[in-house]
């Protein structure tokens, strides 16, 4: 079940012979976050991904720096930057000021989640569902947006059951979304059953999986618990096992998901998106073992430019 929105514009993502892959990043509080941030997005722009996503915060509590983290990550690499937007707790008039801001600043893709709701604004806001977003945006908007949306292969922990959690996913692509980003996994027979699923109501938009790269036990149980992804337990007792030796879970965790990542690609997944937590090293080490497209090992940022990389103002 694909989309009549408009074809892809130029530079975007689609599915092909070479894995589309991408990196997330969140917007940075304080000065000090901030200098880290820039680090990482050097590092990661010289492996020339396809774009970089940029979250709208838990919550709604980062989404005003959300573009002008975009804004800023493009200026200093030249890589097409996607914002994340969310309508947990919005109006449609915060909603309309925010895609206006997006189109003004160039922004042509987009990845519409419900969100998490705003601590004290349960039932506020005007959509619910991240469906009824892409439906409102494509209506606002057209085919001007190339729309990512989010994907369970271990289902939503919200989900009624396994068929209800599809079902909603078979409505955002209904209303218009063209690919999707699924929340991360270790289990990569999941994201294949997911694909079954989605197969058998015609869904054929490219599903990409998330990655999590693991160099920390407390970061990955700290991170897994907020955003409710499962970890599992033989994956976490080892990890714990190797507790204060950084080098030694850098190592292993390294090996689990590069394993999985081949896998996952070996199987026909389109690509990969790769969250970051604004650290570089795990991710960077990744790519090269996989050999994925890119620049080559030690190849440099490209310089600051006013202009985003990879077609990022044509859209359709």
């Amino acid at each position: 079940m694909g989309t009549d929105a408009g074809a892809v514009p130029a530079g975007q993502r689609s599915a092909g012979p070479q894995p589309c892959c991408s990196v997330e990043f969140f917007p940075p509080r304080d000065a000090k976050q901030r200098q880290v941030l820039h680090e990482a997005a050097r590092e990661l722009a010289a492996l020339a991904p396809d774009f970089f996503s940029v979250t709208f915060g838990a919550g709604g509590s980062t989404r005003e720096y959300t573009l002008e983290t975009v804004v800023e990550l493009q200026r200093r690499t030249g890589m097409t930057g996607v914002p994340h937007i969310s309508c947990a707790g919005s109006s449609l008039e915060q909603l309309r000021a925010v895609l206006s801001a997006y189109r003004t600043a160039g922004v042509c893709h987009l990845v519409a989640l419900r969100g998490d709701v705003p601590s004290g604004l349960a039932g506020s806001g005007e959509l619910h569902y991240a469906s009824e977003l892409v439906a409102w945006i494509r209506k606002e908007t057209g085919s001007h947006f190339h729309i990512e949306v989010a994907a369970h292969p271990e289902f939503h922990p919200q989900a009624e059951s396994a068929a209800a959690d599809l079902e909603h996913f078979r409505r955002k692509v209904e209303a218009g979304a063209n690919s999707a980003i699924t929340q991360y996994f270790y289990n990569p027979d999941a994201y294949f059953r997911f694909l079954e699923g989605c197969a058998r109501l015609g869904i054929d938009i490219p599903i990409f999986p998330g990655v999590m790269p693991i160099s920390s036990y407390s970061r990955l149980l700290r991170f897994s618990r907020i955003c409710c992804a499962e970890v599992p337990r033989w994956l976490l007792y080892r990890l714990r096992d190797l507790e204060g030796d950084r080098e030694g879970i850098c190592a292993f965790g390294q090996e689990v998901v590069a394993s999985l990542c081949e896998r996952l690609l070996q199987g026909g997944a389109p690509g990969l998106h790769f969250y970051t937590l604004n650290r570089a090293a795990a991710t960077v080490a990744l790519w090269r073992q996989l050999g994925l497209p890119g620049a080559a090992p030690g190849q440099e940022a490209p310089a600051e430019t006013g202009q985003a990389g990879r077609d990022s103002a044509s859209c359709g």
